[in-house]
Formats: structure tokens, C-alpha cells, sequence
């Protein structure tokens, strides 16, 4: 029940310019990524497509299912994103579209030696020679949920390619470059917080999650964390930022929010209670916080909850 951060709304193509039903395609080319847009208005099934170039590719209406060599199919909806290796091949169904709700998707295509070299700029210039972890890019997590930084990007991207402006390959390379970091970023957090759930602390990385998660439910205090991360508040600061994308605070709060949320769904606690159980010192800050998080209150989200569980087991009854 996440809130996921949609993509702005982009028009169709007007009925007289389509070339073909399934996959119609709009391309705008730069320098260094061509911006697709596909658009498919009729049922279909196992539509083959791959592309040369590393690929970001984001939902803006309608509903796909994902066909991956080896892995289970998934659901593709606004809200999400994937990135796929050069020349990975995929299969798509689109068993919901036809004239009146058409799917609608853009494809990022973005050159592999650009990708390289920012890959290879960030270790080399921002890599603190201690850490054992590199910057890169994981295909083992390609498909997730958009927050407002990702899909923000995306949205810029989207209107810098498609503008008349002259200047829009400067300004592409500036957000491209952003939207990789902003990427790995996201992975490399989801990468540490595995391993710290397996217990394989070995980088100041895993020494910080993990202390956070031990003590999630008690008041964490800034001080304590630059301990375990053996820095100074200022650098602590500005390392944690640079290697997860988002502040301690945030991530405390997100974690936070996890949390409420499992104890929304499975217990009548209290909002109040719930608050108090997950570290939040005061329950007014904890509902502006998960509603800025999930989207709605706590209270609501408990009520949809059990409306969902008690549906479930009048099925299963």
C-alpha cells in the first residue's frame, strides 16, 4: 500500500499519427540516451522487444506483464520502474489495453560508455578509500517503486528530450547523471539492508544500519550513530547522504513507518500506541510522517487493512 510517486501525465498520440496498435513508438535522440515512448492500444500477448543500450524504463498508464528469461513474470504499473543490461530480452502481455485505456510507458535508452565512465567517475572521485563496497549497478534489483527523487528526475528528463531547446543535451547530461547516482544509490541501501538482515556486518555501512534496526524502537540519538560509523557529525552526515541518497533521519522514519505498518495491519493497537511502539516520541509527528510516506493517515490505512484481511477471509471461508 506504499504511496509510489507517478510520472507526470504525457499525452498520447492523436489517433490519425499512429503507425500500429501494439508498441507504438515516439523516439526523441541526444547525445548520450534516446527517450522512448510506447504506447499500446490493443490486447496483446508475448510481444518481444530488447534494446542495444542500458535501459531505464518507467510506467505512466495501463498495466504490462513483465516476461523475463528465467525469472517469474511480473506486473508492471505507473508508479515503477525497471533497468535492464544492454540487450536483455523481454516478453510483454498487455491483457488490459485497447482504445480507451491504452498503456503508455517511456524507455530510456542511454549509451554504455556514458554509463561506464560515470560509473568509473564516482569511484574514483567519491569513494572513501575504506569502504569495501563500489559504486555500480545491480541487475539483481530491477524492478522497484518510484520515489519523489527518481520520478522527479524522470519527469525532467522526459521534458528536457522532448523539448526544441538547443541546449537540452547539457541539461540531459546533468539529470542522466543525477538519475544514475540517484539509482545506485537506492540499490546499494537496498544491498546493505539484506546483508545486515543476515548479520554480514563487515563495513561501517552495515555497523549503522544495523544499530539502527536493534534500536529502532528507542530514541536513536546523531551522536551514537557517528560513533558507530567512527566519523565526525558533519562528515557523518554528509557520508550517509552520499551513500544511501537520503538523510539518517529519513531513513530512521522510513523504517519506522515499516514498522507502524505491519503493526497497523495485525494488531487493534491503538494510533497512538503504535506511535509510541516504533520510537516516535510524539504521535502528531509520526501521522504527518507516514502520511507524507504512505499517502493517507495511520488510522486509514489501519481501517483498509482490515477491511482487506476480513475480505480475504470471507474468500477463504
Amino acid at each position: 500500500m506504499a504511496r509510489k510517486s507517478l510520472l507526470e501525465p504525457i499525452e498520447l498520440t492523436p489517433p490519425k499519427q499512429l503507425r500500429t496498435l501494439v508498441e507504438n513508438r515516439r523516439v526523441f535522440n541526444l547525445n548520450n540516451c534516446e527517450l522512448n515512448v510506447y504506447e499500446c492500444y490493443e490486447r496483446s500477448f508475448r510481444v518481444p522487444l530488447s534494446f542495444n543500450d542500458f535501459l531505464i524504463s518507467s510506467m505512466v498508464r495501463g498495466r504490462k506483464v513483465m516476461h523475463l528469461p528465467g525469472s517469474p513474470a511480473f506486473d508492471y504499473l505507473p508508479g515503477e520502474t525497471v533497468i535492464f543490461p544492454a540487450n536483455q530480452p523481454m516478453e510483454i502481455d498487455f491483457p488490459d489495453a485497447d482504445m480507451e485505456t491504452p498503456t503508455q510507458c517511456i524507455a530510456l535508452a542511454v549509451d554504455g560508455q556514458y554509463v561506464r565512465e560515470t560509473v568509473n567517475y564516482l569511484n574514483n572521485y567519491y569513494q572513501s578509500p575504506d569502504e569495501q563496497s563500489s559504486w555500480k549497478l545491480r541487475f539483481n534489483t530491477y524492478h522497484f517503486e518510484n520515489d519523489d527523487e527518481i520520478s522527479g528526475l524522470i519527469n525532467k528528463l522526459i521534458r528536457i528530450c522532448s523539448s526544441g531547446e538547443t541546449t537540452k543535451n547539457i541539461f540531459a547530461d546533468l539529470n542522466l547523471k543525477e538519475l544514475l547516482i540517484r539509482l545506485m544509490q537506492s540499490q546499494h541501501m537496498q544491498q546493505v539492508i539484506s546483508e545486515v538482515r543476515t548479520s554480514n556486518n563487515h563495513s561501517r555501512q552495515h555497523f549503522v544500519l544495523n544499530y539502527i534496526r536493534e534500536h529502532l524502537t528507542e530514541k536513536i540519538a546523531v551522536d551514537t550513530l557517528c560513533k558507530q560509523a567512527y566519523l565526525s557529525r558533519n562528515i557523518f552526515f554528509k557520508w550517509f547522504r552520499e551513500q544511501f541518497g537520503i538523510t539518517p533521519l529519513e531513513y530512521i522514519n522510513r523504517e519506522r513507518v515499516n514498522m507502524a505498518k505491519q503493526l497497523l495491519s495485525q494488531t487493534s493497537h491503538s494510533v497512538s500506541r503504535v506511535s509510541d511502539m516504533c520510537g516516535f516520541s510524539d504521535v502528531n509527528y509520526f501521522i504527518r510522517v507516514f502520511k507524507k510516506t504512505e499517502g493517507i493517515t495511520p488510522r486509514t490505512y489501519q481501517v483498509i487493512s482490515s477491511d482487506h484481511h476480513r475480505a480475504i477471509r470471507g474468500i477463504s471461508g
